[in-house]
């Protein structure tokens, strides 16, 4: 049974991504980057011994463009979310990628996830840290780094504010004029102001010791237009 204090992950997703008409336009929204970052962190999780008899999970899974690049190549994927529109859509794209044999497909969470068998050699997580206040990113990564062997690799993309609170009001305005004119084509303006206003990025310089203190050893940082990490962490031997 769930402690009372657990917060419901599913009412804080963001109604666009429980929303089917939204899921449909999804990929395109996102554009080309994340096919690429797919195939980068493929080769990252590699690079770092994830091979053909590797489990890797992919909490937040979304419609399946990391599980899609990496089932191949591993023995056992489990992509996992907490909405049933990306789970119906990445169920499809497994099916026309003849994949559905390769992945395990659970419909649950960061904080709620069971892993069952033996340890996870990666975990994946793009995009979806920031749906969970501070505290929970934290019970969310404890959870991460038991769910690995020591020695497993975590390869987190997100959005964060590397910079600090008294420049966060020029940082924003930067970071919203590079965004696109056409919702349709990817992110406007208002698109990321509502991303600040209602969900829950945090600075980097907070993020970097909860993936600290839980137990990991980052290896790896990239900061993209100081709005857009990607961290390549490695749990150490001691754990949590």
């Amino acid at each position: 049974m769930d402690p009372s204090w657990l917060m419901d992950e599913r009412a804080f997703a963001g109604d666009e991504h429980l929303d089917p008409g939204f899921v449909a336009a999804y990929d395109r929204k996102q554009g080309t980057v994340p096919d690429d970052a797919a195939a980068q962190d493929l080769a990252i999780l590699r690079a770092h011994g994830v091979g053909a008899a590797a489990t890797v999970v992919d909490l937040g899974a979304g419609t399946g463009r990391f599980v899609a690049t990496i089932a191949p190549h591993v023995a056992r994927v489990i992509a996992v979310d907490v909405s049933t529109p990306m789970l119906e859509r990445l169920q499809q794209r497994l099916d026309a990628m003849d994949l559905t044999a390769r992945v395990e497909v659970v419909r649950s969470g960061m904080l709620r996830y069971a892993h069952r068998g033996g340890p996870a050699d990666a975990v994946h997580c793009r995009n979806v840290l920031h749906q969970l206040p501070d505290a929970f990113k934290v019970v969310a990564l404890d959870r991460i780094a038991r769910m690995l062997a020591p020695g497993g690799v975590l390869r987190l993309r997100d959005l964060v504010y590397d910079t600090t609170p008294d420049r966060l009001a020029d940082h924003l305005e930067a970071w919203f004029a590079t965004a696109v004119a056409d919702p349709a084509v990817g992110y406007t303006a208002d698109d990321l102001a509502t991303h600040v206003r209602t969900e829950h990025s945090t600075f980097t310089w907070l993020l970097e010791p909860m993936l600290e203190r839980t137990g990991f050893e980052i290896v790896d940082r990239v900061v993209h237009r100081g709005a857009y990490a990607a961290y390549t962490c490695v749990r150490r031997p001691s754990g949590p």
